[in-house]
């Protein structure tokens, strides 16, 4: 039965799931982006972003709690440093988990899991929109608008 299974023990015991996912966390912070299993990054997820979320207020306490969590002072500078600055105006989810499909070897569902603010290829999409376009044909309207300024313009160099 699974009474009172709230996340996936990922097949280890709690010393060994805890070292993993602090390891994971230092990874995704350093290097904002990392490749794993997707078992691995929902888990991760759960597991960094009230981490992440500590890191807004720059505080003796919370930086010693994320401390007792990580145990890398270069994570937690950085934690508290550079991602501090960008996350400070979200409320909460900063990681993505991007789905890369099937491992070779055992079949298992690959990802990436990354941090949001980031990720300058989707920042720069964000930004700029593209041309809206119309499942329906166009209208008859839209298409003597368009030649109108082409007939007007011969006009005017006479």
């Amino acid at each position: 039965m699974r009474h009172n299974k709230k996340f996936n023990h990922l097949s280890r015991k709690k010393g060994h799931r805890d070292a993993l996912l602090a390891n994971m966390t230092i990874s995704l912070i350093m290097h904002k982006r990392i490749n794993t299993t997707l078992a691995k990054a929902k888990a991760l997820r759960i597991y960094a972003e009230p981490i992440i979320n500590r890191a807004k207020k720059d505080e003796q306490a919370n930086r010693r709690l994320v401390f007792s969590y990580l145990q890398n002072k270069e994570a937690v500078k950085e934690l508290f440093g550079v991602i501090a600055d960008k996350i400070a105006a979200r409320p909460g989810g900063y990681t993505r988990i991007l789905k890369t499909g099937r491992r070779l070897g055992d079949n298992a569902e690959t990802c990436f899991i990354e941090l949001v603010d980031f990720n300058e290829a989707m920042l720069e999409a964000k930004g700029e929109k593209k041309a809206t376009r119309t499942r329906r044909s166009r209208s008859k309207k839209a298409a003597p608008a368009a030649e109108a300024p082409a007939q007007e313009a011969p006009a005017t160099e006479e």
